[in-house]
């Protein structure tokens, strides 16, 4: 689930990386803007975000249970 996320957000990071740089919106030339397809993928994407923010918590406890077994 997590690779599936990531690539997810990879994706729309890159989505927005041509918006930014040259005002196309790859969603909504592939699905068409505001349709309903449309939306789906944006909230998918979001979706995989919100894991991705729960994936960064759990990779920092981790991270402090095995340092503070180490002391």
């Amino acid at each position: 689930m997590n690779t599936v996320a990531l690539v997810l957000m990879i994706v729309g990071a890159l989505n927005w990386l041509l918006v930014g740089l040259f005002q196309f919106n790859l969603v909504a030339w592939a699905f068409g803007a505001g349709t309903v397809l449309a939306r789906i993928v944006y909230s998918v994407v979001g979706i995989a975000a919100i894991w991705g923010i729960a994936m960064l918590f759990q990779r920092n406890v981790r991270h402090t249970a095995i340092a503070a077994a180490k002391d």
